[in-house]
């Protein structure tokens, strides 16, 4: 699988409510999920399971419904959608879930600040 990526515009926000807004510009399909970065770990240091995604557990909140909000089965090339979550200050990740997406790089760092 070619590499792929996820970029956050932009890449801190304010704590509170955020709306994750999600445009896929790839060719495949792809999600973002939303999840606390434990301290010391960077993004995409995340176990990766023998079905290749990583543990969900945690999760504040997904953005894969194609045009719409929340969980759905992946935003379809071309198409966006998005997710609103409350964040505390801290590091978090948003990641692509899809098997072989996130070793193939499909994640980044968002930073919360008071």
């Amino acid at each position: 699988m070619s590499m792929m990526r996820l970029v956050a515009h932009p890449t801190t926000v304010l704590a509170g409510k955020v709306t994750v807004r999600v445009i896929n510009a790839g060719t495949l399909t792809h999600e973002a999920i939303v999840l606390p970065l434990p301290a010391g770990q960077a993004a995409g240091e995340r176990a990766i399971g023998s079905d290749g995604r990583v543990s969900e557990a945690g999760s504040l909140g997904e953005a894969s419904h194609t045009c719409g909000s929340g969980a759905g089965d992946g935003i379809a090339s071309g198409a966006a959608a998005w997710t609103t979550v409350t964040l505390r200050p801290g590091r978090y990740e948003l990641l692509c879930n899809l098997p072989g997406h996130y070793a193939a790089g499909m994640y980044t760092e968002l930073d919360v600040t008071r």
